[in-house]
């Protein structure tokens, strides 16, 4: 479902607010955004600017299925199918996201959020970013912006991953589009992070067919029904950037990061912004969820996986639970040690049973309640490379940051009595019976 139809469907089904009072983009949209627990929201009247704002329709799993036609429960399958069947998109010659160009760009047309106290500047972060590699193709993936000038910002590109790896091996500019106003389908494909080579717009196009278009200034691809396109290179010059709140709700530190040059802005006549508040729920989700179908598949080499979660309390990106059909005694060592494998920067694992529902927090304490003995079944892997976001892990200037990381064995003995383990329930009576 395109993106205006899903705000549509939203709207009609009473889970989209609207909101027509007059709102600053400096500080008072990103708290409101916040406050509504990131609900699914339009801006209609922003302080100094032409455009409306959206946000929230990446917020939750229940909303993510809808946006793609499927269930929460379902939904891990379905990015693992697309990700093993990616589709090729459409090309076409005409597109909404074209239909007004500028080419004299400046940035101070776009409401660009001032979200906290404390930060670098203005941020553009729903920015789904497209390069081409000389050598694997087409890369699509996330990038924050700050603005640092008319036509400039300073794009936050992160080490051993694919733009990095491939702006450090070109020689001159890099070209990049930004795709701002996308549909659920796209995000959430520009978040799974595919191996090198793959393909993420094909993989979006497999969750819900979205065409693409030609630049029109660059020789790069983009979705045709995003509401902006920011066509721009990303040159040797560095400059600022940040601070900014990442996902463990801390702030990140400044760095040096390539100059981003705007050289072009295109959009709908009747654009729409969209925003993501950092270090929140949908940037919690956006990069957690998408680790899903890794784990998933380096776990279903070694055991039966029956599904996956990477936790928002771990930052959706520290904690993960996994659950599996438990035939043999090692399978829980071996899920952990795949997990890990699946999921690099990941911290901590549980692996629990198929009768735990890894979607509630007190069945998985429960769990680690009445299934652990931590002297037979924790692992610990101390001095592994871990993730910068995890301010306890080593860090030292130039070098991978360490962790100690953990796996959690909260599984059922196979060579057991089972019957202790299994929850005994009540069962629910007719109160009209009763109560009257």
């Amino acid at each position: 479902m395109n993106l205006r139809k899903f705000l549509s469907k939203l709207e009609q089904e009473h889970k989209l607010i609207r909101i027509t009072k007059e709102v600053s983009l400096k500080h008072e949209m990103a708290n409101i955004i916040y406050s509504l627990n990131e609900q699914p929201v339009i801006f209609e009247n922003v302080k100094g600017y032409d455009f409306p704002v959206f946000s929230g329709i990446t917020s939750n799993r229940d909303i993510i299925a809808e946006g793609i036609g499927t269930t929460k429960e379902q939904l891990l399958f379905k990015l693992v199918d697309a990700l093993r069947r990616p589709k090729p998109p459409e090309m076409v010659a005409k597109a909404p996201c074209q239909e007004v160009v500028s080419k004299d760009p400046d940035l101070d047309m776009l409401p660009l959020l001032l979200h906290l106290k404390g930060d670098g500047g203005r941020y553009a972060t729903a920015t789904v970013s497209t390069i081409k590699d000389p050598e694997t193709g087409r890369n699509v993936s996330y990038h924050r912006l700050m603005q640092v000038g008319k036509n400039k910002f300073t794009a936050r590109l992160i080490k051993n991953r694919q733009t990095r790896t491939t702006y450090d091996k070109v020689e001159g500019d890099l070209e990049m589009a930004v795709c701002i106003g996308n549909s659920v389908a796209t995000m959430i494909a520009a978040s799974l992070g595919p191996p090198s080579g793959v393909d993420e717009f094909s993989i979006g196009n497999a969750l819900d067919e979205a065409p693409l278009v030609k630049c029109v200034t660059k020789d790069l691809e983009v979705p045709a029904e995003s509401e902006f396109v920011i066509e721009g290179r990303l040159t040797k010059d560095l400059d600022r950037e940040g601070p900014f709140v990442d996902l463990t709700e801390t702030r990140d530190f400044e760095r040096q990061e390539p100059v981003f040059v705007v050289d072009c802005i295109t959009h709908r006549k009747d654009a729409m912004y969209q925003a993501l508040i950092p270090g929140r729920l949908e940037h919690k989700i956006l990069m957690g969820m998408p680790k899903e179908p890794t784990i998933y598949n380096e776990v279903s080499n070694v055991c039966s996986c029956k599904n996956v979660l990477v936790t928002m309390g771990g930052g959706s990106w520290l904690h993960g639970v996994v659950q599996i059909q438990k035939k043999h005694a090692d399978d829980p060592k071996k899920a952990i040690e795949a997990a890990f494998k699946g999921h690099k920067s990941m911290k901590h694992v549980m692996i629990v049973d198929e009768d735990v529902d890894i979607f509630s927090p007190l069945a998985l304490e429960w769990a680690l309640a009445t299934r652990f003995q931590g002297d037979e079944d924790l692992i610990i892997k101390s001095n592994q490379p871990g993730s910068s976001l995890d301010p306890s892990g080593k860090h030292e200037s130039g070098k991978k940051t360490l962790t100690t990381k953990v796996g959690v064995d909260a599984t059922i003995p196979l060579d057991i009595d089972k019957s202790k383990y299994e929850v005994v329930h009540y069962s629910k009576v007719n109160l009209d019976d009763y109560c009257r």
